[in-house]
């Protein structure tokens, strides 16, 4: 059950490194982010001198999308986005009217974005055990969201009571249930973890979604998910190592349309006839009719009544009430009974 139905979910398009490098393709991502109807664009900051070894090995999914014998090092070196890159583009995404985030993947970078007024800070999968990190952005004083891809309930736990012990509130906290695999199998998706999450900890909750299809972020959404968080890229076939796991600006907008729908269709769970419905109750519902002639002062029963539509006239709810009692007239055949 969805208890954000009174709340809008907040979408974060996530262009991450699929700029490749490019601060023309960075612009382009905002572009489409906004014509898509998201809240976020969101991109990564990190220096590769401070993220990663220079022997680190890729991932599966990037060696799979971009150079084998590359190193993740001399990968990231490439995709860096420069501070006066980051200055531009926030300046677009305020010309364009839409909320700017990057993850920062080292201390030096969040130094740096903690310098831009940014209205929020987000923690990506790989930090939620990395104390020095945690501890400096909870100091900051600005709401979190924290991603917790290959982590379990009490990485968890720990992660958001370093936080808490840093100065931030838990009401200040959203935790994106997640899966660290690009692109997700089905079968990995846990999607139910996202309540033992909320309940276990008693904080707002979203999805970062790494599966292929919008599917099951729309999935998150009535589960009461408050955060979708999702890759998108101009060109799946773009070399880089997150596109083929990234929405087409088409699926974008397919995301932000399914999403609005299903906040709308939420509703505030009350059940009662829907302004749409009313004129159908007397359409389908029926109501209690003679099944032939019934002369005045003709006892009712069971062989002379029926029900049928339409439903118009006494509800066949009170059918028990009207046997043993006299016809009051005389009644045709198919007739409304009338008392």
């Amino acid at each position: 059950m969805n208890t954000n139905h009174n709340n809008r979910t907040l979408i974060i398009a996530e262009a991450g490194v699929n700029h490749n490098g490019d601060l023309k393709l960075a612009h382009q991502l905002i572009d489409v982010a906004f014509e898509a109807g998201v809240d976020i664009v969101k991109f990564q900051t990190f220096q590769a001198e401070a993220l990663v070894t220079e022997s680190a090995k890729k991932a599966e999914y990037q060696a799979a999308s971009t150079d084998p014998e590359e190193s993740q090092y001399s990968m990231l070196k490439k995709l860096e986005i420069s501070p006066a890159a980051h200055i531009e583009l926030i300046e677009h995404c305020h010309d364009r009217n839409i909320e700017f985030l990057s993850t920062a993947f080292d201390l030096k970078s969040l130094d740096f974005l903690a310098t831009l007024d940014l209205k929020r800070f987000k923690i990506p999968s790989g930090e939620i055990t990395n104390l020095p990190y945690l501890e400096s952005i909870g100091k900051l004083g600005k709401p979190v969201i924290l991603s917790t891809g290959m982590a379990n309930l009490g990485e968890i736990e720990e992660a958001i009571l370093v936080l808490e012990r840093s100065g931030l509130s838990r009401e200040q906290l959203t935790v994106l249930h997640c899966t660290t695999e690009y692109p997700t199998p089905f079968s990995d998706v846990n999607l139910c973890a996202m309540q033992s999450i909320k309940n276990a900890f008693g904080v707002s909750v979203g999805y970062s979604d790494h599966t292929q299809g919008i599917e099951i972020s729309l999935a998150a959404v009535a589960l009461g998910a408050t955060i979708i968080e999702k890759h998108f890229t101009l060109d799946k076939n773009l070399p880089g190592p997150d596109h083929k796991a990234s929405l087409d600006p088409k699926e974008l907008k397919e995301l932000v349309t399914g999403i609005r729908n299903i906040e709308i269709a939420l509703g505030d769970g009350i059940k009662r006839p829907t302004p749409s419905e009313f004129k159908n109750i007397p359409i389908a519902r029926k109501s209690i009719i003679a099944t032939r002639f019934i002369e005045k002062g003709e006892v009712f029963s069971k062989d002379n009544l029926t029900t049928k539509r339409p439903g118009s006239g006494i509800s066949p709810m009170r059918l028990n009430e009207l046997i043993g009692k006299k016809a009051n007239r005389d009644f045709q055949k198919d007739e409304l009974i009338e008392l």
